[in-house]
């Protein structure tokens, strides 16, 4: 990992992050602490540090005697946060400068064009994805919102891969995005807000169906197994302990959501 001026503690979270995204981290894994600081280069303080950060954001969670774990992915954080970034970033255009709209929005609807014309690996589209909206909302100064935008975005970034799964939700994204940069260049504002939105919030439904797909258990981890420290493994389907009183509902049938 390569040292950079910026506090080491935000190094380490950005690794997290990524490794997080490429699939290393499946959701409940226990973090060894140790393992991953010698992985890393770093000592466990920072690393520390990061986890603590990430916590906040939500990616990460903790509890007396066990450690950091990735937090499980839920048909309802996915249904909580989905319309929180959509409301973030459509806040954020709203209030981006006129000039650089006006200036961007050509390059906007040219990568839009790209990125559904081309093929690419599901890393590629979505690093795509996240360039393309980080460039749509570059005209943003306001800095706490921004910030914002990236703290809630880091809990939803775990649902990429349910999102982006198919060649039909990658080519619905790509219709959606170049929807958003034609209304800007019209210089319709509002309409562009609204694409953005429905560009957030469409196939909730289908995101939601694989994650009760992939988790029939509702915990969030594959087969109701959750990961222990040093790759000991407890199995949590038959007792439900600790399992939160919501997810036992849905094992003995209850109905999904709020």
């Amino acid at each position: 990992m390569a040292i950079e001026r910026r506090p080491l503690r935000d190094q380490i979270k950005a690794e997290v992050l990524a490794r997080s995204r490429r699939g290393d981290f499946p959701a409940g894994h226990n973090i060894n602490e140790a393992r991953l600081a010698a992985e890393l280069g770093v000592s466990r303080t920072p690393l520390r540090e990061a986890l603590i950060a990430l916590e906040i954001e939500g990616l990460i969670e903790s509890s007396p005697g066990k450690g950091f774990r990735f937090a499980p992915v839920t048909p309802r954080e996915y249904e909580e946060l989905s319309p929180v970034v959509a409301a973030l970033e459509a806040l954020a255009l709203e209030s981006s400068s006129a000039a650089y709209l006006d200036r961007t929005a050509p390059r906007l609807l040219e990568l839009a064009e790209e990125f559904a014309a081309t093929e690419a690996t599901q890393a590629e589209v979505e690093q795509r994805d996240d360039e393309w909206h980080e460039l749509l909302l570059g005209g943003c100064s306001n800095e706490r919102l921004m910030d914002l935008i990236t703290t809630v975005k880091a809990s939803l970034r775990r649902y990429v891969h349910l999102k982006l799964g198919d060649e039909t939700q990658v080519s619905r994204s790509a219709d959606e995005h170049r929807l958003i940069a034609q209304r800007l260049i019209a210089g319709d504002l509002s309409g562009a807000v609204l694409a953005l939105k429905a560009n957030w919030t469409s196939g909730t439904d289908q995101v939601l169906t694989r994650i009760d797909s992939a988790w029939p258990n509702g915990d969030g981890i594959v087969g109701g197994l959750e990961v222990i420290v040093e790759g000991m493994h407890q199995d949590r389907a038959e007792s439900g302990r600790d399992v939160p009183e919501e997810h036992r509902a849905r094992r003995g049938g209850g109905s999904r959501g709020r």
